[in-house]
């Protein structure tokens, strides 16, 4: 796992208890601000797992030119 997919998982789950905490205490700044993180934090969940795909096709192109097919 990339470190861009733990940071937004991370980031995801702060932005979640955001979104609880403002919900419960009724203060939308919190909740909007947990919405942002965890957009933020999807976003580079995906980042990571496209950086993933990337290496993931590097290393077998890499490996068919050396004859390890």
């Amino acid at each position: 796992m990339t470190d861009n997919k733990t940071e937004g998982k991370v980031d995801e789950g702060k932005g979640r208890l955001k979104e609880a905490a403002g919900d419960v205490t009724g203060d939308d700044s919190l909740k909007n601000e947990g919405k942002v993180d965890r957009a933020a934090g999807e976003a580079k969940e995906k980042a990571g797992e496209a950086a993933d795909k990337v290496g993931d096709a590097i290393s077998g192109v890499a490996d068919r030119v050396k004859g390890k097919d």
